[in-house]
């Protein structure tokens, strides 16, 4: 005798199968319910937690049929255990796993000094390999026009420098306008130092010193905030607490981001 099946619901209106993803770090997906949408930033057990283009947070529960990816509908997971590569940069480009570094171009950006330096290469590092640009430090700029000159930037070889303090009329500013070449871009962030272009808040401190004028600043900045008088261990600690473009202030964002696109264009 011919068997049939106890479920005599049209295969029509059965629910289809929902795919599982992985939420990976960096994964965009919106939440079904509220149609917030954000990337994937944690996933603990049972909760996960997105955050949008404007750096708010959300967290959500790993429900089934729970979140659109690319408009159809998912059940995120908890990723398996075990390291994960990043699928962003600490710049917040996308990561390209195993890229091997470019040889570097004629053209190089210039920055004022080595804690200068160190946060570029922190944030922009994976980027600058790839594209194959150089950072070098100047310790200073009071010779910048010479130091353009000797350069002698071209078409091939174009030639971008960050400058603290950039502010009219400061002595900064002068420097930077006396730059008239066509291959080289000076830009700037108005901070007095690189410091303070890292967010107080990543630093555990409510806002930078006021540094009376006529005092070193770092220094003045280490006592004003109890820390011991050494600014070398200082910026060490303010680096480590660094992890990505989201510790540091647009107005330096902008502007390393200039360079870049200057330099690589």
């Amino acid at each position: 005798m011919r068997q049939y099946s106890a479920d005599l619901t049209p295969s029509w209106k059965k629910p289809r199968p929902v795919p599982e993803v992985a939420a990976e770090p960096g994964l965009v997906v919106e939440e079904a319910g509220t149609g917030f949408c954000g990337a994937v930033i944690r996933c603990e057990a049972g909760t996960v937690t997105l955050e949008d283009r404007f750096g708010k947070h959300r967290v959500f529960p790993l429900e089934p049929r729970g979140f659109l990816l690319e408009g159809r509908a998912v059940t995120l997971v908890r990723p398996p255990s075990g390291p994960a590569r990043p699928t962003r940069t600490a710049s917040g480009s996308v990561a390209v796993p195993g890229a091997r570094a470019r040889v570097a171009r004629a053209g190089r950006i210039y920055v004022e000094g080595r804690h200068d330096a160190e946060l570029v290469e922190k944030v922009w590092g994976d980027d600058l390999r790839i594209e194959g640009v150089v950072v070098e430090y100047l310790e200073g700029v009071d010779d910048l026009p010479s130091i353009v000159a000797e350069f002698a930037p071209g078409p091939d070889a174009r030639l971008g420098v960050l400058v603290d303090h950039l502010v009219p009329g400061s002595k900064e500013w002068r420097i930077a306008e006396s730059v008239t070449s066509e291959h080289a871009l000076v830009v700037g962030h108005p901070y007095i130092d690189v410091w303070e272009a890292v967010k107080p808040a990543s630093v555990g401190i409510r806002s930078w010193p006021r540094v009376p004028h006529g005092q070193d600043w770092k220094t003045g900045v280490c006592r004003a905030l109890g820390w011991p008088e050494n600014t070398g261990a200082a910026w060490q600690h303010i680096l480590s607490r660094v992890r990505s473009y989201k510790d540091l202030e647009p107005e330096l964002l902008g502007r390393v981001e200039e360079l870049i696109d200057f330099v690589t264009a």
